[in-house]
Formats: structure tokens, C-alpha cells, sequence
């Protein structure tokens, strides 16, 4: 019989860890970086506030957002991805969890023309945002395609851990606002980020300052 004291300890399952993008992988809301080169930053910031802290509704307060956005060129999402900043230790983060083999997914209600280059830049093939509707590279102010709300959020989840072939209890969620609650919900561990009250006190776990904190988590500590 294995001498137990000599026995290693089982090393964690690969877990999916699915991550909002504005205000939890990055610094900043990108319709706000957005909005500030067309004028209209003081009112989409307003919008913003409201609705992640679930007092408007998120598709609703998106298309008042994204109307105050025709005009722009479409020039202006390398500007908005030069500006980026990544939340400190986004990048620890993600590195820890592809050095651990777990897969990672970025679900976002911003967009996808800023999400996919920030994404690729990461290393991370999964990914899920708005798109901007454009003509003769200039913005109409419109969305293109289905919304990002919410639900899409935790039906994105949910695929995302199909196609992985990962189980939907090993699943981790990360978010900051309201729009990223069913998604929290509907992973087997929610992380509220840097969250507005409504998110923290829905959560399985509040965690604050550097995003590479959530490493002390149980879900990436625990083995099975």
C-alpha cells in the first residue's frame, strides 16, 4: 500500500473561467472612451453608472449609448485599443490559468471590434461582444447584430462550457456590474470584481483590487 504522507496531492480539474471585459479584464468602459471622442461622454458615463448598478435596462441604456456614437470613423477602435489599459494582473491571471491548461473566455457587453484584438493579444480564442453597425467606415449609431445583455452573458457561459468540455459546476464567472449577474448565477462559482453592491451581495465572492486576488479563491485552490 502507497505510503500516504508520500502520496501527491490531485492536482485540480481544468476549469473554465469565463471574465467581463470593460471595468473587470480592462481599466476603463470602452463606449465611454468611445463617446468621449464624439462629445457625448458626461451622458453615456450617466447611462453607464445606471445601469450596471441595474437601475435601467442594460439593452435599452446600449442603444441610447452607442446613438450618440454615428459619425465616428471606424479609425477610431485602434485609438480606443491604444488606450486600453488591462486591470492589474489581468495578465498573471491569464497566464497562471493557460500554465494550469483551464480555458478562458471573455463575454462582454461592450465590443467585439475592441474585444477580439484585446483578446487575441491575451491568447484567448473565446470570446463574445456587441458589434458596432458601420457604412462607408463611419458609425450610424446603430448595434450590429443580437445584444449582449445578460442573458447572453450566461447562455455564452453555458456554451462556451459545452464546447470546452467542461461541466457547468466547474465553471468560474467574473464581473463587476449588473448586466453580469445571470452569468455569476449560473457558473458554479460567481466572482463579483470590483463590483457595484448589487453584484457583491449576489456573488459567491467579493474580491477587490489586483484581478490575479481571485488565485486564493477556493475554486483555483481546492483539488476536484
Amino acid at each position: 500500500m502507497a505510503d500516504a504522507l508520500n502520496t501527491p496531492a490531485p492536482s485540480n480539474p481544468p476549469r473554465l473561467v469565463v471574465m467581463d471585459v470593460d471595468s473587470t479584464l480592462i481599466t476603463a468602459e470602452v463606449i465611454e472612451l468611445l463617446a468621449a471622442r464624439s462629445g457625448s461622454l458626461e451622458a453615456v458615463a450617466d447611462i453607464t453608472d445606471r445601469a450596471m448598478r441595474g437601475e435601467i435596462d442594460f439593452t435599452a441604456s446600449l442603444h441610447q449609448r452607442v446613438a450618440t456614437l454615428a459619425g465616428l470613423t471606424t479609425d477610431v477602435f485602434a485609438e480606443v485599443l491604444a488606450e486600453v489599459e488591462l486591470t492589474p494582473g489581468a495578465v498573471e491571471l491569464v497566464a497562471e490559468l493557460d500554465a494550469r491548461g483551464w480555458p478562458v473566455a471573455l463575454v462582454s457587453g461592450g465590443f467585439v471590434e475592441v474585444v477580439a484584438p484585446l483578446a487575441a493579444s491575451l491568447g484567448i480564442s473565446l470570446f463574445r461582444a456587441n458589434g458596432l453597425e458601420a457604412r462607408d467606415g463611419v458609425l450610424t449609431g446603430r448595434v450590429r447584430g443580437p445584444v449582449i445583455d445578460r442573458a447572453a452573458k450566461a447562455l455564452a457561459l453555458r456554451e462556451f462550457a459545452a464546447e470546452s468540455g467542461i461541466a457547468l459546476d466547474q465553471t468560474i464567472a467574473i464581473g463587476d456590474g449588473a448586466n453580469d449577474l445571470d452569468m455569476l448565477d449560473q457558473a458554479g462559482f460567481g466572482i463579483a470584481f470590483n463590483a457595484k453592491p448589487l453584484v457583491c451581495g449576489q456573488a459567491d465572492a467579493v474580491v477587490r483590487g489586483r484581478l490575479d486576488d481571485v488565485l486564493a479563491l477556493p475554486p483555483f485552490t481546492r483539488a476536484g
